[in-house]
């Protein structure tokens, strides 16, 4: 009876010391939250109130408790904390074992009061304003296991006592202003995976003892001022993966334990001093994936052993000192999207086996003494963003082929020599954004179809042998800003483009018989009988037959290329009874016949989908996947045909001119008399409506999903109205018109009712939009500008939230998160609240009732980045 008695008592010993504990625990929260500058009644933290401190372990925010109703993790990342560390009570809350302060806006400084804190295992502040040095205290911590300071304005020396934290797993100190060297007591952190020392100002030798923690997988010391020579051992655990010295002055041989390091899965190692044989300094390595040893001293030739790095996506080796060529191995490695040789003194060829590189985005061999002629296969890779092979020996003429780099953002082929004229072809690439072909051998005149080149920038022709008139076409060039012609044999007038009126002398200079009215670039005026005499009568005629009978030449050369190779271009067969067919980026003849045989002839069991200007099957053709939009047929008449091919047209034109990530691509289209159609990349998941309308597919499109979506929508809108000259208008932003890749990217579709909004045309248009849509205005008027699909995207969004169409929503001037969002979608985070309810108050402004007072979709598009 007494034991029971006993027993009674101290249990409610214990629940009172539990009580009193809890509630020292809610006092200090209250205390330290009472400092915060930035807290709202709809703030996280407003669950923290004194009326409720009996249940903070349930209802306050990022706080959880033990068993004993002890608090011991605290959880209040991201939620624009704006404080200091001064009143945080720490002996108070001595239970702590888990503390994440991360992403807010904390200051002032480091409190060394963090070692009463002795049960803390991870311990999180990065991304804050936190000064001052790290306190040497934090060495107390004896259970930390996970350590992040970064991203701060820390100070000072690393304290030696950090390596006292036998028990760490993951320290993280990189992006502050720390300084001196890496403490040699960190070797005894022999539990270390992953070191993040990165973008301080810590200086001295990287110390041998580094190479003791036998786990570490991390290894980021990159952008300090370390020095000497890399530690023998560093890789002695045999588990590196990740190892980024870049921007230090490290120098010397790398150690035989790199060599061995099967494990390395990224290496960055440019800009230091590292020197040796690069033929047998490295080994090979199954895993890795991307390696920069970029600005150094490394000699030799590169072995071919690079080859068997199967899964490696990045070479690159540039400033370096390496000669020889490049073996064999280097063109079967498949996996490549960036090969970068660039200032060396490799010497050989280019081989036509170059075309294996299927995935190659970025090729750099400029600066070296490669010679021969410049390989077709080039033309094969199709997913090349950046090309420089200037400043070489090439000899020959450019490679039509070229004209498949589809693309392509930057070609420069300067210093070399290459000869005869410049393709046509070229003038296919509507990516390109820089084009250098300066000092080469070239001749022939400008092609007057340089004006295709929509997205040039940057044009520099110098120092080559071109002749003939400047063509007027260089005035629809609206993207172009800066041109050099200089030293070739052009003649007659300077274009009054922008570009050219503003062009500096020296971007002239060198063509004798140039002519002009601006007196500031140093040319003699134009005669006003230039074109009147017999000899600039030749000049005109010569100037009218030599593009002539080079586009014929040029045309035969291509029909020969052709027919050697695989082509993309087909005339049709008996049975195909109208214009060719023309289908981009394929390596395999594509014809009409096999169109209509993949869909049966339009069958609607292969029907998808329909938009506003046609209706949209699936066909799989030699092994791939295609998105066919036939346009609709039904014509009462000879306006509606012209109607609806002026839309097969529009389409085409508008689609040829726009880039951008959430747009839909064209492959290719037909004109037909029978049909018209356009070929686009499949895209797997359907319409955005489709989704939204099957309940399961529903589900799995979360918050995070959606979220991503009206941004991507809005990005691209953004893109057609303020980033393409002349702005387009979609017309027609809808549900059924956003289609989803695999991973839910949203793609805008169906421009077949888009508008170019020219300034010196009319924007009166036929409507093709889709009902509940439309903007009001619509309803009265017919002139169609950006803020009709302004308001079409707010219907957008709130259908992409809501999950059907909103339409009895569209006249409320306010509208709140939980009376619209979908019922089939779990209720969404805090931090993704805060993140819909600023979309949607985007979204009511787009539906405003007049046109002037909704934002712009670059207003947009800025607010959701």
């Amino acid at each position: 009876m007494a034991s029971d008695h006993f027993g009674l008592i101290k249990f409610l010993t214990l629940v009172m010391a539990t009580s009193v504990s809890a509630s020292e625990e809610a006092k200090a929260l209250l205390i330290w939250k009472s400092s915060f500058k930035n807290q709202t009644l709809t703030s996280p933290l407003s669950s923290w109130t004194n009326t409720n401190t009996n249940s903070l372990c349930t209802s306050w925010f990022g706080v959880s408790c033990n068993s004993q109703g002890s608090i011991v993790r605290l959880n209040l990342t991201d939620i624009r904390i704006e404080t200091d560390l001064r009143n945080f009570r720490f002996p108070s809350l001595s239970n702590l074992t888990f503390l994440d302060l991360s992403i807010n806006n904390l200051s002032g400084p480091f409190p060394p009061q963090f070692e009463q804190l002795s049960k803390l295992n991870y311990l999180d502040m990065s991304r804050n304003n936190i000064t001052g040095p790290i306190p040497s205290t934090i060495g107390n911590l004896k259970d930390l296991r996970f350590l992040n300071l970064q991203q701060n304005s820390l100070t000072g020396f690393i304290p030696p006592e950090l390596g006292d934290l036998v028990s760490m797993v993951d320290l993280r100190l990189n992006q502050n202003k720390l300084t001196g060297p890496i403490p040699d007591s960190f070797g005894n952190l022999t539990n270390l995976e992953f070191l993040y020392l990165r973008r301080n100002n810590l200086s001295g030798q990287i110390p041998p003892s580094i190479a003791n923690p036998l786990k570490l997988q991390v290894m980021q010391l990159d952008t300090n001022n370390f020095t000497g020579f890399l530690p023998e051992g560093i890789c002695g655990g045999g588990k590196l993966q990740n190892l980024t010295l870049r921007g230090n002055r490290l120098h010397g041989p790398i150690p035989k334990s790199l060599r061995e390091c099967k494990s390395l899965f990224r290496v960055r190692f440019e800009g230091n001093g590292f020197t040796g044989d690069i033929s047998n300094v490295f080994g090979v390595y199954p895993h890795l994936n991307y390696i920069d040893l970029s600005h150094n001293k490394f000699h030799g030739e590169i072995s071919g052993n690079w080859g068997e790095s199967r899964k490696l996506g990045a070479l690159i080796f540039s400033d370096n000192q390496i000669t020889g060529t490049i073996p064999q191995e280097i063109w079967n490695m498949t996996q490549l999207n960036q090969l970068d040789l660039s200032s060396n003194n490799i010497t050989g060829e280019l081989p036509e086996d170059i075309r294996n590189l299927k995935r190659l985005v970025k090729l750099q061999l400029n600066g070296n003494q490669l010679s021969g002629r410049l390989p077709s296969g080039l033309g094969s890779l199709t997913d090349l963003d950046y090309l420089d092979l200037s400043s070489n020996r090439f000899s020959s003429e450019i490679p039509i082929s070229l004209a498949f780099l589809s693309s392509l953002h930057h070609m420069n082929m300067s210093r070399n020599t290459l000869y005869e004229a410049i393709p046509i072809e070229l003038t296919k690439l509507g990516q390109l954004s820089v084009l250098d072909l300066s000092e080469n051998q070239l001749d022939g005149i400008i092609p007057s179809q340089i004006s295709f080149l929509q997205s040039l920038e940057i044009l520099d022709l110098s120092y080559n042998n071109l002749a003939g008139l400047i063509p007027t076409s260089f005035k629809e060039m609206h993207a172009l800003r800066n041109v050099n012609i200089s030293h070739n044999n052009l003649e007659g007038p300077v274009p009054h483009s922008l570009v050219f009126q503003n062009a500096p002398e020296e971007t002239l200079e060198g063509n004798k018989r140039l002519c002009g009215n601006n007196i500031k670039q140093g040319l003699k005026p134009c005669s006003s009988s230039y074109f009147g005499n017999k000899r600039s009568s030749k000049v005109v005629v010569l100037s009218v037959l030599i593009p002539i009978v080079g586009v014929i030449l040029i045309c035969i050369r291509v029909a020969t290329y052709l027919q050697r190779r695989k082509r993309l271009f087909r005339e049709p067969t008996d049975s195909e009874t109208g214009p060719r067919m023309f289908i981009s980026k394929f390596p395999a003849k594509l014809s009409y016949d096999e169109i209509i045989n993949a869909t049966e002839n339009f069958d609607a069991k292969y029907l998808t989908g329909a938009g506003g200007s046609g209706t949209v099957y699936k066909a799989k053709v030699q092994s791939m996947v295609l998105a066919v939009k036939k346009l609709h047929e039904t014509m009462d008449d000879e306006r509606a045909t012209f109607m609806v091919q002026h839309g097969f047209l529009n389409e085409i034109n508008t689609l040829a001119k726009i880039r951008h990530r959430n747009m839909v691509k064209l492959l290719g289209y037909c004109s037909h008399s029978l049909h018209s159609f356009l070929v686009y990349q499949y895209i797997e998941k359907g319409s955005l409506r489709k989704a939204l309308a099957e309940d399961e597919v529903a589900k799995r499109l979360d918050w995070e999903k959606r979220i991503n979506i009206v941004k991507g929508v809005a990005h691209a809108i953004s893109y057609i109205h303020h980033d393409h000259s002349p702005p387009i208008v979609h017309c027609d932003i809808s549900s059924g018109n956003i289609l989803l890749d695999k991973d839910y990217e949203p793609k805008v579709s169906d421009f077949g009712s888009a508008k170019l909004l020219k300034k010196d045309a009319s924007n009166w248009s036929v409507l093709g939009g889709t009902y509940g849509y439309m903007a009001p205005e619509l309803a009265y008027s017919v002139n169609v500008t950006e803020k009709c699909d302004v308001y079409s995207f707010g219907v957008l969004t709130l259908e992409v939230i809501r999950g059907t169409h909103p339409s009895h929503l569209l006249s409320n001037e306010k509208i709140q998160l939980i009376d619209i969002q979908d019922s089939r979608l779990p209720s969404p985070s805090v931090h993704i609240k805060d993140q819909m309810s600023r979309i949607i108050e985007i979204a009511v402004s787009c539906l405003h009732i007049d046109p002037q007072s909704r934002p712009t979709m670059l207003q947009v598009s800025n607010t959701l980045l």
